[in-house]
């Protein structure tokens, strides 16, 4: 299957040495996905924790700082007492919602049938 835009008939999307890779590998990990979800409009940082159960401090802030090195998200400090940073969608981030709105919806479709093919498999491996 060839992603569209892509060299897939040379292989050059397949190489290790892609610049694709380490973009596909950030915006495909489900941190990722699920804080831009969450950044629907801009959020402080615990906001963002708090809905993303189960997300740690370390791996969330982890998290951030790719997003924004990627030029998916915007860090604004805002200028409060205490000092606050906000967190927004940059329009290339903005760009990724209907896509991952597609993937997330599939998720969806096909979780139950995916997790009867887990128990399928999981029976048909267990060992004796």
């Amino acid at each position: 299957m060839a992603a569209s835009g892509t060299d897939a008939d040379t292989g050059t999307v397949y190489r290790a040495d892609c610049p694709s890779r380490p973009i596909l590998d950030q915006i495909a990990d489900k941190w990722s996905m699920m804080t831009m979800a969450v950044l629907e409009k801009p959020r402080r940082f615990n906001e963002i924790k708090r809905r993303l159960e189960g997300v740690t401090q370390r791996v969330l802030t982890q998290t951030l700082r790719r997003l924004e090195r990627n030029g998916m998200i915007e860090r604004r400090v805002l200028p409060t007492s205490p000092v606050g940073v906000e967190y927004s969608l940059t329009p290339l981030g903005e760009s990724l919602r209907e896509p991952f709105g597609r993937l997330y919806d599939w998720t969806v479709a096909h979780t139950d049938e995916i997790q009867k093919c887990q128990r399928g498999y999981d029976q048909r491996t267990r060992p004796s």
